[in-house]
């Protein structure tokens, strides 16, 4: 897989460049969301990316339904088909030393190294950073994505998305007073802390192409999840008081809420007087702007209730899909309040091309969108272990040596249950 598409192949949201990340090497031992959430943005902009699976598969091909069947006994969950486009599967045991020598040899000639092992693991394996790779390999980006990191107080131990959600503060301040702390219904520490890696790796590509060094990224869910607190935690530092739940409502700003009209239930974000006066004005309620209680942003939250009442009563009586259009074409933020089905049907959403489809894969397109090496996707999410073959005869493994590997049980075709 050379990065660029064949004129053949038809589609949306596809790569029409070899990509910015082109002739990059990510070698991929992650597992579950933020690893391969962060290898499949690096992916879908030119990157080789291959994903190392255990011989038991990536958990979450299991976590469905839905699933798609490629074969009796073989399918693969949504979960996995989401966020793994782009790449190519090898499956080998790294438990044994066999396995070991393989990834070796793979990381030669490699840019990047992202694991989501626990602190430890790599290193017991004879495989840590600054004692085995470093040396071996100078100018290897070794990228960890860990729950906690190695050290501290909480150091070593596994994290998961909810559970960090919960520790670092984020589910204390979603929903409501009457609900209490509420999970996000997306996994936003896992993907946030992808997101995060992705950022990291490409600073440090950049800072290697002057020093020629590698370096050890130290990613963990817990510092992404708390660097995510705004404005709850700057709001904490200037005035000392415990962030609470709000809701839908805005803690800073008002109005910044949902709404219920006639048709539908919309978002209203004023920000600032001049957009606050223009929607009275368009929704047929100009005298609030000249109300004393309503006149600035701070006495608006200080009469935050009376003003949400009097705007409920206006919005009772508009069609939402109209009223919003009609606000965000005259310059305040708005919009309906839709379920996924009609965003990913939207014609917004198929003209900036965040539905990616090519045969018969689906999924959600890249949000990165470059003037002259546009990325998208390139492939299909694989099947386990389908390119164990084409892997290791690119980096020079003979048949007799892949056979070997096949027979001893570190190379599979088949997840071991």
């Amino acid at each position: 897989m050379d990065g660029t598409m064949k004129p053949e192949q038809q589609g949306r949201g596809l790569a029409r460049s070899a990509g910015a990340l082109a002739g990059i090497k990510v070698i991929d031992l992650t597992r579950v969301l933020g690893g391969p959430y962060c290898t499949m943005i690096l992916s879908d902009h030119g990157a080789e990316v291959i994903k190392i699976e255990p011989p038991q598969g990536d958990e979450v091909r299991d976590w469905g339904p839905p699933f798609v069947e490629h074969a009796p006994g073989e399918r693969d969950a949504s979960y996995f088909i989401g966020i793994n486009r782009n790449k190519r599967s090898i499956a080998l045991d790294i438990g044994k030393p066999e396995g070991r020598a393989v990834l070796l040899r793979l990381l030669e000639g490699a840019d990047v190294l992202v694991e989501n092992f626990k602190p430890g693991g790599m290193e017991k394996w004879g495989l840590g950073y600054e004692k085995d790779l470093a040396p071996r390999f100078p100018g290897l980006i070794h990228c960890r994505i860990s729950g906690f990191g190695g050290d501290g107080p909480l150091g070593g131990l596994p994290g998961y998305d909810a559970i960090l959600q919960a520790m670092t503060g984020l589910m204390s301040v979603n929903g409501d007073p009457s609900t209490g702390p509420m999970r996000m219904g997306t996994a936003i520490v896992d993907m946030g802390t992808g997101l995060y890696s992705a950022v990291g790796i490409l600073m440090a590509l950049h800072e290697r192409s002057r020093s020629g060094r590698g370096q050890y990224l130290d990613m963990t869910l817990y510092d992404c999840g708390t660097a995510l607190l705004h404005p709850q935690a700057p709001n904490y530092f200037l005035n000392g008081k415990r962030p609470m739940p709000t809701g839908n409502p805005h803690p800073n700003l008002v109005p910044y809420d949902k709404f219920p009209t006639k048709t539908c239930e919309i978002f209203i974000a004023s920000g600032n007087n001049g957009q606050f006066r223009k929607m009275t004005e368009m929704i047929g309620r100009p005298e609030l702007a000249d109300d004393p209680r309503f006149a600035s942003n701070g006495d608006r939250l200080i009469n935050r209730d009376a003003l949400t009442a009097a705007l409920r009563e206006a919005f009772s009586a508009l069609d939402g899909y109209e009223i919003s259009d009609k606000l965000i074409r005259g310059g305040v933020p708005a919009g309906p309040v839709l379920p996924v089905d009609e965003t990913m049907t939207a014609p917004h959403t198929l003209h900036r091309e965040m539905v990616t489809e090519l045969g018969e894969y689906r999924g959600l397109g890249t949000p990165i969108k470059m003037s002259r090496t546009p990325g998208g996707t390139r492939a299909a999410p694989p099947r386990f272990g389908e390119h164990g073959q084409e892997v290791l005869e690119k980096h020079g493994f003979t048949e007799d040596e892949i056979a070997a590997l096949r027979e001893s049980g570190v190379l599979l075709d088949r997840r071991r249950t």
